[in-house]
């Protein structure tokens, strides 16, 4: 074989390395080139061409006899120390490949939520998502409107559900599920039982509305002036759970959507449509416009509608709509 020599090696075969490499490590680690082409199902004198070739372009003696056994010389073993993972990875590739497939169905799936879509929305999602996806972590936002689309555009959710009014630009937004608007008041309140209600009939009652940057607030804002209304805002205060109960306690009406009364609120609370002057709300998924769906995102999205979204998402991560 090749005797050392000072000039530097010319790698005149970078484009078929791999051979020569996977030859050498097998023939470093079964001591033999008949036994190293047996496992690589090529012939005796294409190994040794190959070990060959190496020898000659790295201008170094690779192995030596030991008896029976060929082993490594000294340059050998460091060259066997740098390449053996190189070929191990490469040959494994497939099978690596695999593995990480079937592994993006586990890891982490983001999902910014309101409170009402978290309590009243998603827990059979939830749990549906959970029974068909044990190995993915699955975290909840739980952010205003404003927040969830921050998170969206800074990529730190995968996915948004709830209510839209205005879709930005930058944003896909797919209504999935519609809600009527509803007055809620104690049982036994005069609008309650009111044969025919108008909307000035809310006039002379104090309304228990969320803030006034939320949607719900703006909404009702808007359907009042539109009208010519007058109203007056007795409390303002989060959540609907809050809402119904001091409605509940009689401390004033208010106009919820139909998406946050439960069975047990019919026994404690008159609701009404009101379907007839606000327009029904909806709620869906929303998602950042050129966004890829990963396999926990679409497995999550098919729960809510099957094919929500075009495969645009899945794709080229571009959106169709």
């Amino acid at each position: 074989m090749a005797e050392n020599r000072a000039s530097a090696p010319r790698f005149s075969y970078k484009g078929d390395r791999l051979k020569p490499l996977r030859a050498f490590c097998q023939t470093a680690r079964l001591g033999s080139v008949s036994r190293a082409a047996e496992a690589l199902f090529v012939s005796q004198p294409a190994v040794t061409q190959q070990l060959q070739a190496l020898e000659r372009e790295l201008g170094v003696r690779l192995f030596e006899r030991s008896g029976r056994r060929l082993v490594p010389t000294r340059e050998g073993e460091t060259l066997y120390e740098l390449a053996r993972p190189l070929v191990e990875g490469i040959d494994g590739l497939g099978g690596a490949f695999r593995e990480k497939l079937r592994g993006l169905d586990a890891g982490e799936l983001h999902v910014a939520a309101g409170s009402s879509t978290i309590l009243y929305l998603l827990p059979k999602i939830v749990e549906a998502f959970r029974a068909t996806q044990p190995d993915v972590r699955l975290i909840l936002h739980n952010v205003t409107g404003a927040g969830g689309l921050d998170l969206l555009r800074s990529d730190e959710v995968d996915l948004a559900v709830g209510s839209m009014l205005d879709v930005p630009a930058d944003l896909d937004y797919a209504p999935v599920y519609r809600f009527d608007p509803m007055l809620i008041a104690p049982p036994g309140h005069p609008l309650a039982d009111k044969r025919e209600l108008a909307l000035a009939d809310l006039s002379p009652y104090g309304l228990i509305l969320p803030p006034r940057r939320l949607t719900t607030y703006r909404l009702v804002d808007l359907v009042f002036q539109q009208n010519r209304v007058p109203y007056t805002v007795a409390l303002e205060v989060g959540g609907w759970e809050v809402i119904k109960q001091y409605v509940a306690m009689g401390l004033g009406i208010s106009i919820v959507t139909a998406i946050c009364l439960t069975d047990a609120d019919r026994e404690r609370l008159a609701a009404r449509s009101l379907a007839r002057w606000f327009p029904r709300r909806s709620y869906g998924v929303v998602m950042r416009k050129g966004k890829y769906l990963s396999p926990q995102a679409r497995a999550f999205v098919d729960l809510i509608k099957p094919d929500l979204f075009t495969r645009e998402h899945d794709r080229s991560g571009h959106s169709a709509r």
